[in-house]
């Protein structure tokens, strides 16, 4: 198994390689780093500090991935970068470990990060995620499953994106993104119920139809957006509905939370 180090490799003797991991040319691969099985680290590919990284990942050449927060506050405490499984990590994509000690940065798993995306300290993206081409996440970003996020723009720090919600390219992500929903603009907002998605996820025209019900009142309606979100109440309950409530009201509750995207109405 040792055919699959390449001799210039740099692997420090601290670090945990499955013997099916391969590690391509210059990649260096510091004290402190885990990688699962049937992995591949590309070229030139830099992992540092507490990193553990999952089974069948692949990492393209140039990515850095466990180096240190850029962020003041960092004292040097012991932080982590946490990457699940079956992850696509293209070129020159930066993912930084997280500030405080005993937290992580982490990556779920089925992630595409495209080439030079960068995921600052804190944040957490969950599973089946799509980030385009020079997207950058400031610190403590939550994206949830099933998002998809277009390329070249910017996402302020704390901001919520909800599962399945579709992020245009070139925005400015400076609140919370309601899940299920079509965000774009700078400033951003709410454009439409992403319906593509929404149907090529297999949801049911019925569970589908409560959706379009809730987008309508929330952003079509004469209501304020707060009466909007109390008339929720009276939609048949789904799933999908359950979620989009409880997301809204933590985006205008919860501390830290930037409050959610308005819509063109507003």
């Amino acid at each position: 198994m040792t055919t699959l180090i390449h001799p210039t490799a740099v692997i420090h003797s601290g670090a945990k390689v499955h013997p099916t991991v391969s590690v391509g040319p210059y990649a260096v691969i510091g004290d402190n780093v885990t990688i699962g099985a049937n992995t591949t680290i590309g070229p030139h590919v830099v992992l540092e500090g507490w990193t553990e990284i999952g089974e069948g990942n692949e990492i393209f050449t140039g990515a850095a991935i466990g180096l240190a927060p850029q962020d003041l506050k960092y004292d040097g405490a012991q932080t982590a970068v946490k990457i699940g499984n079956y992850n696509s990590i293209r070129e020159y994509v930066t993912i930084n470990r997280a500030t405080g000690p005993d937290e992580a940065t982490v990556i779920g798993d089925r992630n595409l990060l495209m080439a030079y995306v960068h995921v600052a300290h804190n944040c957490l993206i969950e599973n089946e995620v799509v980030v385009a081409n020079c997207t950058a996440f400031a610190g403590h970003v939550h994206v949830e499953s099933k998002a998809r996020i277009s390329g070249l723009l910017g996402v302020h720090q704390f901001v919520h994106i909800g599962q399945m919600a579709m992020v245009g390219g070139m925005s400015r992500i400076e609140r919370d993104v309601p899940p299920y929903m079509t965000v774009e603009g700078n400033p951003a907002r709410v454009r439409s119920l992403n319906a593509i998605g929404l149907k090529r996820s297999g949801l049911t025209h019925h569970d589908f139809g409560i959706l379009k019900s809730a987008y309508r009142l929330l952003y079509r309606s004469e209501m304020t957006f707060q009466e909007a979100l109390e008339q929720l109440n009276t939609l048949p309950e789904t799933e999908q509905l359950s979620h989009l409530r409880q997301f809204l009201h933590l985006s205008l509750t919860e501390k830290h939370r930037r409050g959610p995207i308005p819509g063109n109405r507003e």
